[in-house]
């Protein structure tokens, strides 16, 4: 097969291959960008693999960088863009289940796409556009199967992560894992502990973010990985309930999270412990628990300028959605409205300052962050005009 039209990263990429093979060395697009190609999706960078050994590489381009010298990675910098370059390589046994214990350079393809994971992912393509296919990669993505490369017992116990990988294709793609390797998953499924939890994340949350999460959530529990993540030995039942919502769709992955916590049923200091745990930034903890607080407002019926304001407009937006995905009435324009006609959205568009309260005869001291407090909230509520001249009138006559 041959693909006669090829995406401008590709194009932009032949004369570093020509270069390459003029040198009397293999050099062959290689991973997703080719995938994904296939399947008429964008691409945003391609990858190289050559029988040229790293020192020889080097040796034919002026610019390049040790990325990743050890297992035979170079980056070769032509007009502003960089290729990763990789020599074939075999690999040897996996003492942690995550990364070869040593990798052996050799000049073979065939070698090299057999310690890849899946057959999708180990398709080959000459720079003119020709599909090398050595394990019926193209049949499985015509067909929409996830399969291992070889054995998957072998792919498996070299990189327990390519579990996680095989159910975040299939949320991704929309494709179904074949039965052989499925079973394998879940034969294995104990090895996902030897993996570090910031890498299960990262094909966790790719998974919910997929254009059909639930089929990946349907593997994902079906083969037991589940319990194998943090905090997630008793989360069968929420995952379930995710599955069961009809379309499910996720933007992003504060909305992602904050469904999960919403069905775990957890409360605020929960919710920051579970997802601690998970290893996220302290920045998506803060827009998660923005998110299932208004949520909950919004199911309860309780939504008021407040919650509004200390929400936010990103974290409504979240909220909405997650309150449409769960079929709850909702007037999305209404709320968005009532946000947007607030007469302030922070504290630093209050017209009072600390300033202008010692102006008032305010003493400084605690009362100060007290009084601006106040004030704070009754802008916010409508019951003072957020106008300097307004404000200061309210300090001067409290009592």
């Amino acid at each position: 097969m041959k693909i006669e039209t090829l995406p401008k990263e590709f194009e932009e990429a032949r004369p570093i291959m020509q270069t390459i093979e003029a040198a009397g060395f293999e050099a062959y697009f290689v991973g997703g960008s080719v995938r994904d190609t296939l399947l008429h999706k964008e691409i945003h960078d391609v990858d190289i693999a050559t029988s040229a050994y790293p020192e020889e590489v080097k040796a034919l381009f002026h610019k390049t960088v040790d990325t990743g010298i050890e297992h035979g990675t170079v980056m070769i910098l032509d007009h502003g863009i960089g290729y990763e370059t990789t020599t074939f390589r075999t690999e040897s046994t996996y003492q942690d289940y995550r990364r070869p214990d040593s990798v052996t350079f050799v000049r073979s393809l065939k070698e090299d796409l057999k310690r890849r994971d899946f057959t999708i992912n180990a398709l080959a393509m000459r720079e003119n556009g020709e599909i090398i296919d050595l394990f019926a990669g193209l049949d499985d993505l015509n067909n929409g199967i996830i399969k291992a490369v070889g054995n998957p017992e072998e792919r498996f116990n070299e990189d327990a992560l390519r579990m996680m990988r095989a159910v975040r294709f299939a949320s991704q793609l929309n494709f179904k894992i074949e039965v052989e390797t499925e079973k394998a998953i879940t034969n294995h499924a104990e090895l996902l502990e030897k993996i570090a939890v910031e890498r299960i994340q990262v094909e966790f949350i790719k998974m919910l973010l997929g254009q059909e999460p639930a089929v990946g959530l349907v593997s994902f529990v079906e083969t037991g990985l589940f319990q194998y993540c943090p905090d997630f030995k008793d989360a069968q039942s929420a995952l379930e309930s995710m599955i069961k919502i009809a379309d499910l769709r996720l933007p992003n992955e504060a909305t992602a999270w904050g469904l999960i916590c919403h069905l775990l049923n957890f409360s605020s200091p929960q919710t920051s412990q579970f997802l601690k745990n998970w290893k996220t930034s302290n920045q998506m903890i803060e827009s998660v628990l923005k998110t299932t607080k208004a949520l909950n407002a919004i199911l309860e019926n309780r939504v008021d300028n407040w919650m509004l304001y200390q929400t936010g407009r990103t974290e409504l937006i979240n909220a909405i959605n997650l309150a449409q995905q769960l079929f709850a009435a909702t007037d999305e324009a209404g709320l968005l409205t009532q946000y947007d006609n607030l007469q302030i959205k922070s504290k630093k568009e209050l017209a009072l300052t600390g300033k202008d309260l010692m102006t008032a005869g305010v003493k400084p001291g605690p009362q100060m962050g007290q009084i601006l407090a106040e004030v704070e909230r009754k802008v916010v509520e409508n019951e003072l005009t957020n106008s300097n001249d307004v404000l200061t009138e309210y300090v001067r006559n409290r009592k």
